[in-house]
């Protein structure tokens, strides 16, 4: 079963959910959604595990795939601008099935994505409590299991919970079920913050840049490679590439290293298309849409860059596999002002990171349900709200449930498997909608087709192979989409609203099937 495209952008227009965001809150929206777990938190697990001071490379990586995954997704904003983002999509050219999938996808995307920033707020919080000479128990900072050390890297405790991060998911949930307009203020308010800390940093911290700790740029690989082995650029890039089709993670460094970080990364772009799932609130989707989306990826992909290149010059790399490792690098500056200035700056920034996350996840969720295919006390809005306030107390209480009890790795790789795999089917979209609905009205046309969605779809699939190598992400990922088929199977195939002929709003919307054509917009 498919949805026709008339039937979904009829949908919207049936849509119960407030119109307030334009053009400048949708950018906002983005950077504050990108502005922050990857400069914050992921920048420094990438330097020292794999990419070493190369890792500005590995940005530049991970920018170039998004652009071409941005530049797709803007079509799709822009002609179809529904809250579902990608599911929709999806919906409305693989059929019910695939957008099950989908679903599942931007499941993990969104949520352990939140997650996964609450765990970096924790890490901020906690270094700027202890700068105030305030201590929470070190056993109630971190997941079951995982390690706690301390500024010298002494293990001193063992997580039994990530309190501070369990509490932060819950305000931000409060914060989303009083409303969208109220949650766009705060998170302008708070993007001004972080942005002037985020440049402060750069400005300031260009002047204790060591260039030794540049050098090597591409640490060696590890293990060292057998004497005779060609190691030109292009033959390290070949065997990179082979390693991550074959699943070989045997080395870490070298070229291989900075795929491998450019797939670890990748995380901290999801914001941009999280813009996407603002489509039923926006006011002028057809135009909003792409300037939202593609100005926060241009504008933080700039400052991802210069950011990653002043932290692995202030101190080596090796030092930053930590929850925080802009911190580490502002106190080994020994300025204690800009120490305090930069951490506030990231729990601030952190914040507004999840609030977009977790507003994506339940505007998903929202849409899935008016479909049928969840239940419909996900679709109920609050009557002064307007906002889906039972979904958004469930969303907000799973996030809680892995923020406090995953450790951070498991959170980042999960969350990047779904997105990456997501990220594929709409570049895949695109193309499917070119060639059956090519006169579908496009306010805005992915520049440079077929080869953009192409070559979006061909770089995810290798960056999520990089990811996959690992066994655990692996095994959970295919347990994971094999017990969500089944509930598809079980629940979701029966109670669908297109399956059962029912359609939103009680009545059949126009137009169902004739689309909106390139001349109705001339006459």
């Amino acid at each position: 079963m498919r949805k026709s495209v008339g039937q979904i952008q009829a949908e919207h227009e049936h849509g119960e959910l407030k119109r307030s965001l334009g053009a400048i809150n949708l950018v906002l929206l983005g950077i504050g959604c990108i502005i922050g777990t990857g400069i914050f938190v992921l920048t420094g697990r990438a330097a020292a595990q794999f990419a070493g001071p190369a890792i500005m490379v590995s940005f530049v990586i991970t920018g170039l795939l998004c652009a071409f995954v941005a530049l797709c997704y803007a079509e799709l904003a822009s002609a179809l601008p529904v809250s579902g983002s990608a599911y929709s999509y999806t919906y409305a050219s693989m059929g019910e099935g695939a957008a099950w999938v989908m679903g599942l996808l931007l499941l993990l995307e969104y949520g352990l994505a939140a997650s996964t920033v609450a765990v970096g707020w924790s890490g901020y919080f906690t270094s700027l409590l202890h700068d105030m000479h305030l201590m929470i128990p070190p056993a109630l900072t971190a997941a079951p299991g995982v390690p706690v050390k301390d500024a010298a890297g002494t293990v001193i405790a063992t997580g039994v919970m990530n309190l501070p991060a369990i509490v932060v998911i819950g305000l931000v949930t409060l914060l989303l079920i009083r409303g969208v307009t109220e949650s766009a203020r705060v998170n302008n308010v708070i993007v001004a913050i972080k942005l002037t800390v985020v440049i402060a940093f750069i400005v300031i911290g260009a002047r204790y840049v060591h260039p030794a700790n540049w050098t090597p740029f591409v640490p060696a690989e590890i293990p060292v490679r057998p004497p005779g082995t060609n190691m030109d650029i292009w033959h390290q890039i070949g065997r990179a590439l082979l390693a991550v089709v074959t699943g070989d993670n045997s080395t870490k460094y070298g070229i291989g290293g900075v795929i491998h970080g450019a797939a670890v990364i990748f995380f901290a772009y999801l914001g941009f298309e999280a813009v996407s799932t603002a489509g039923a609130e926006s006011r002028n989707p057809g135009k909003d849409m792409p300037i939202g989306i593609l100005g926060a990826l241009v504008i933080c992909t700039i400052l991802y860059i210069a950011t990653s290149a002043v932290l692995v010059g202030i101190v080596p790399y090796a030092s930053l596999d930590n929850p925080a490792p802009i911190a580490t690098a502002v106190n080994a500056i020994g300025l204690p002002w800009f120490a305090v200035l930069v951490k506030i700056g990231a729990i601030a920034g952190l914040s507004s990171v999840m609030l977009v996350l977790l507003y994506g996840q339940t505007r998903i969720f929202y849409t899935m349900s008016r479909d049928g295919l969840l239940p419909s006390s996900l679709a109920v809005v609050h009557k002064t709200f307007k906002t889906p306030w039972i979904n958004t107390i469930i969303v907000g209480c799973a996030a809680m449930c892995a923020a406090g009890f995953l450790s951070l790795d498991a959170l980042s790789d999960l969350s990047n498997v779904g997105s990456l795999a997501a990220f594929t089917l709409v570049c895949i979209t695109v193309i499917y909608l070119r060639s059956t609905n090519p006169e579908l009205v496009r306010p805005f046309r992915t520049p440079l087709y077929p080869l953009t969605p192409i070559l979006g779809a061909v770089m995810c699939l290798v960056l999520l192979l990089s990811l996959m190598s690992t066994p655990a992400t692996r095994n959970f990922f295919l347990i994971y989409l094999a017990i969500g088929i089944v509930i598809y199977f079980v629940y979701g195939i029966r109670s669908s609203n297109l399956g059962r002929g029912v359609v939103v709003g009680g009545h059949e919307p126009e137009p169902f099937v004739d689309l909106p054509r390139k001349g109705d917009l001339d006459s």
